[in-house]
């Protein structure tokens, strides 16, 4: 009879965060939760740093005008711990609902002042915390406010139908992250986008869309482009010029999120700018077969010509030494 593979529903909320109010936004993430679970979705996905927003000011704001530091030590006081209130109010959401979430966060290390990460936090439908993912590199103005993440949450996760992983923005596009993942073998991938992406090159949702595509081909998994969007009201707050304001309300800017096959298809979306939950109906043995033809990371490849050396521990500035004799005495 052999193997059988998972047939089940997956979503994005593509959403706007309450912005830099983390109670407020944590409630919000809540809500859509406890949606995904009434339609039966089994796996949902949320933007980048959806709690309790992501730093979009130093799209627009020089980087020390009085705004954009008002700005960042608030994201700070918003920030979220791994675990603490803000993560156990998510757990109980997914365990009501019997959802596995991949949800961004701004994560701050308990007890610390001024270190931040950018996250997606994972959990599963039990209500408990499978693990993190830290963004490897912070993008452009994020480089203000996040520190690099760590090479052990680089990671794929198991769960009762497959094994689920995430990236964050253009990390999708990095080929070392990416052949990385495709070693875990993870069925579905989540990628966590910004509200906005830069202003010049292709428009955002053109931009995640050919990003999601090449991933799924890479991988040959699954992908959730799980983009934010935009209140008029956080538009408003951006603007620092009258060039932003043309940039801020041009539709292509923002939303777009799709769900992508692992041949490389969308099968749902792209969404426009609103707010909405994209769900779509997907079967694991469409991952068996692409692979079949192209598994990178494993009949594909070479291992005798190519060798990547992922460097999982964290580095420390710190060494403390016992300078005594047993006594007490200086040696």
């Amino acid at each position: 009879m052999g193997d059988r593979y998972a047939r089940l529903k997956v979503a994005v909320a593509q959403a706007s965060p309450v912005f830099l109010d983390r109670e407020a936004t944590t409630e919000k993430a809540c809500r859509l939760i406890r949606e995904a679970g009434r339609m039966g979705v089994r796996l949902i996905g949320f933007p980048e740093g959806f709690i309790p927003g992501h730093p979009l000011w130093y799209h627009f704001y020089p980087a020390t005008s009085p705004r954009s530091i008002e700005w960042a030590a608030c994201l700070f006081a918003n920030a979220v711990e791994i675990p603490g209130p803000t993560t156990t109010a998510l757990c109980e959401a997914a365990r009501e609902a019997g959802v596995y979430v991949v949800i961004g966060v701004c994560e701050r290390r308990p007890g610390t002042f001024g270190t931040l990460y950018n996250t997606q936090l994972f959990i599963g439908p039990s209500g408990e915390i499978l693990g993190k993912h830290q963004k490897l590199v912070p993008t452009v103005g994020e480089r203000l406010v996040h520190t690099g993440g760590r090479g052990d949450t680089l990671r794929a996760f198991p769960t009762d139908f497959g094994r689920i992983a995430g990236l964050i923005c253009a990390e999708s596009s990095n080929p070392l992250a990416v052949f990385t993942l495709a070693t875990e073998y993870p069925h579905v991938i989540v990628v966590s986008w910004p509200n906005l992406n830069l202003r010049f090159g292709v428009p955002g949702q053109e931009r995640v869309s050919i990003a999601g595509r090449a991933l799924a081909l890479m991988t040959k998994a699954f992908v959730l482009n799980c983009r934010g969007t935009m209140t008029d009201e956080l538009r408003e707050m951006m603007v620092y010029t009258e060039a932003d304001r043309e940039f801020l309300w041009d539709e292509r800017a923002t939303g777009g999120s799709t769900i992508i096959d692992p041949w490389g298809r969308v099968i749902a979306g792209p969404m426009g700018p609103e707010e909405g939950i994209l769900w779509a109906e997907i079967d694991l043995l469409e991952c068996v077969k692409a692979k079949m033809i192209h598994d990178y990371a494993g009949h594909y490849n070479r291992p005798d010509i190519f060798h990547l050396i992922v460097r999982a521990g964290a580095e420390s500035m710190l060494t403390r030494e016992d300078l005594t004799d047993g006594s007490g005495a200086l040696r």
